[in-house]
């Protein structure tokens, strides 16, 4: 069986717009410079010691959680596309400014207001990737979107890390640049899709059918979903240290090259990407989205876990191979798991607060992590994380044996959800 035959049949004969979606990833993960580099340009740049840009990245990041929860519902109420080209353009807006900024603390405030307006439009883009999908193709659909991005990836931290030392604002106005291109080719090309899955949904998709009530009454109904994005909290935890720890670790060993190296070793992740997600999203297409979830965690605990034993450039390669394997399965499961489980009514609503849960992981993380780093070791730090990692994949373990057991009874009872 051919290459174009096999591994790319997910990706085939999905709705249009998730075609436009891919695109759009693509552009903007090309410019895709800031985010990434945020505790260099916080230290190298600003100024700043290691716990206080860890502190900043963790307040950046709490400040995204209540905008994508304004965010979905306000999709939700009025509709996808506006509340996503709107946002996306406002923080492009922000990214113009930064760049015409001396490095300080201000620019820090115009930092945190572009990821507040990406925070109210996130919703919007996965909602609109559900609202076009159904449980059989949506893993192919998610998968393909996270896999434009990270082909973006490949190369947007590259040339990221050559503009961050003597061409800052280049950094800023190229990011800002490809994202509002992005959102154009969005506005264009793709219509309004809440009520498109609202006319879709049939009987035998019983967890997406419509519902009344508070975002938090159908999370209740669905107590399977909250437990799943508690236990993804401790992955994200985790993960965070790609962007906080790792950068730090690279720029103590090959003092003076950190930004630079960084930036391979993030178009290295991005490469993984690009060649193994369509793999693995065949490979795997028929297992419960739970038992992918604990492989994607096994995945991150031998990458991570390399690290608080070796300094060498292997090791980080090796690591960064490793758990990128973990994050794809993570990404191509994480998402059609919960709008699986979700009302068409709420999906705005779900696809911010369940985010808000599992991604509070990557905000904490760098917080309670650079406090330890201040105390002990970079080593030792890793250790912690090994331990987190630990206890998270067996969580997920009896997440899916209770899952199991919950389907086995339903399947009696002569009723199968999706």
């Amino acid at each position: 069986m051919s290459y174009n035959t096999d591994i790319l049949k997910p990706y085939k004969g999905l709705p249009k717009e998730i075609y436009i979606l891919f695109i759009s990833k693509v552009v903007v993960a090309i410019g895709a410079f800031v985010y990434p580099m945020l505790t260099l340009l916080f230290t190298k740049k600003i100024g700043l010691d290691e716990s206080a840009a860890g502190n900043w990245i963790s307040f950046i990041g709490l400040a995204y959680l209540p905008a994508s929860l304004i965010g979905g519902k306000i999709c939700d109420t009025f509709g996808r596309k506006r509340i996503l080209v709107v946002c996306d353009l406002l923080a492009a807006a922000c990214y113009v400014v930064c760049g015409f900024m001396e490095p300080s603390v201000n620019m820090i405030y115009m930092i945190c207001m572009g990821i507040f307006f990406f925070g109210l439009a996130d919703p919007a883009h996965s909602s609109i990737v559900a609202d076009v999908t159904t449980p059989e193709n949506r893993d192919g659909a998610f998968s393909l979107t996270y896999l434009g991005f990270n082909i973006g990836f490949a190369v947007g931290p590259i040339i990221g890390g050559l503009l961050f030392e003597d061409h800052l604002r280049w950094f800023f106005l190229g990011d800002a640049i490809t994202t509002a291109f992005a959102t154009i080719l969005i506005a264009i090309f793709v219509k309004e899709t809440i009520h498109h899955s609202e006319d879709e949904v049939d009987e035998t998709r019983v967890m997406e059918k419509k519902a009344e009530g508070s975002i938090i009454s159908v999370v209740l109904q669905r107590p399977q979903i909250l437990i799943f994005a508690v236990v993804l909290f401790g992955y994200n935890f985790a993960y965070s240290m790609w962007g906080f720890l790792m950068p730090l670790h690279v720029e103590s060993v090959y003092t003076g090259q950190g930004a630079s190296i960084f930036g391979k070793l993030s178009a290295l992740n991005g490469l993984v990407v690009m060649m193994f997600t369509p793999i693995l999203t065949k490979l795997l297409i028929h297992k419960a989205h739970i038992r992918k979830m604990v492989y994607g965690g096994i995945m991150y605990l031998i990458g991570f876990s390399i690290l608080g034993f070796v300094n060498y450039i292997a090791a980080f390669i090796a690591s960064v191979f490793l758990f990128t394997l973990g994050e794809i399965i993570c990404a191509i499961s994480s998402m059609p798991y919960i709008n699986n489980n979700t009302p068409v009514s709420h999906r705005g609503r779900m696809n911010a607060l369940l985010p808000l849960l599992f991604g509070a992981g990557y905000s904490v993380g760098p917080l309670v992590m650079g406090s330890i780093l201040e105390r002990t070791s970079i080593s030792y730090t890793w250790h912690v994380i090994s331990a987190v990692l630990v206890v998270s994949v067996i969580c997920m373990m009896i997440l899916e044996w209770f899952s199991s057991t919950k389907i086995i009874r339903e399947r009696e009872k002569g009723r199968v959800e999706a």
